[in-house]
């Protein structure tokens, strides 16, 4: 169900209200000391959540950035120290 924003005329009051698409438009403020006719204002839309994976922008890095985190991440690692070698 989407959240419709509202406007009293009269007061200039600006709110949200959580409906279904089937519910008929409010026609008045709710403040309790106003009596003024409300308009719903157009929306930008809805606000769409994508579950999953392939929605993060770090999903689709090109190769080149990818290659150089490669390095970067194999330069920080300490590196091993090569074995004694044992002598006989």
């Amino acid at each position: 169900m989407p959240n419709y924003d509202y406007k009293c005329q009269k007061c200039d009051h600006v709110f949200e209200v959580f409906q279904s698409m089937n519910d008929d438009k409010l026609t008045d403020c709710p403040l309790e000391d106003c009596d003024g006719s409300v308009k719903r204002l157009l929306g930008t839309g809805a606000g769409l959540i994508f579950k999953g994976t392939g929605f993060y922008q770090t999903d689709y890095r090109s190769d080149s950035y990818k290659s150089g985190e490669k390095k970067e991440a194999e330069n920080s690692r300490p590196k091993a120290d090569p074995k004694p070698e044992k002598k006989a």
